[in-house]
């Protein structure tokens, strides 16, 4: 795979790029498992995640948030990954996701990576995250760069607990 860049998505075409994966994340999520399934439809039915994707320039904006783009030498978009604020000290990360052509070959990790090192320099305290029990790979990465399980950080339905873990790292 050729050089791998990281750059914050602010132009039209980079927020469509974003979008793009957005979507084929979701997609990748409905297809993975039932119980993946079940969460995506719970939390993100099309109406909402179409409302979202609308909104991802807003809520995952600087100075608190940052929406990053995974590319390889030509340009094509690889990942994503973004942040945004929680409250004063803690930062989430949300929608880390990288396509089949770039899985396997670090391109999760580099964007993690990114996206801790901005939360610390914005002031971060804390930076927190969720997945479903079924992305091992993502669990492992997480556990890799320094994220411990802790509880829930936010209120989630009582029915979809046991399918998700949740984790956090000081900064």
């Amino acid at each position: 795979m050729s050089q791998i860049t990281l750059t914050e998505a602010t132009s039209p075409a980079d927020l469509d790029a974003l979008r793009n994966l957005c979507w084929a994340y979701r997609d990748f999520l409905m297809s993975n498992t039932d119980i993946d399934k079940e969460i995506t439809e719970t939390f993100y039915p099309v109406p909402k995640y179409t409302a979202l994707m609308d909104e991802l320039p807003v809520l995952h904006a600087r100075p608190k948030g940052i929406m990053l783009l995974a590319r390889d030498g030509d340009g094509t978009a690889l990942g994503c990954g973004m942040t945004h604020a929680l409250d004063a000290e803690t930062s989430e990360i949300k929608r880390v996701f990288v396509n089949d052509a770039a899985r396997g070959k670090g391109v999760a990790a580099l964007i993690c990576n990114a996206l801790i090192t901005q939360a610390k320099e914005d002031g971060f305290a804390r930076i927190v995250l969720d997945t479903s029990k079924s992305l091992k790979a993502a669990q492992r990465l997480y556990l890799r760069l320094g994220f411990t399980p802790c509880g829930p950080y936010q209120p989630i339905p009582e029915e979809m607990l046991p399918e998700l873990l949740f984790y956090e790292r000081a900064l």
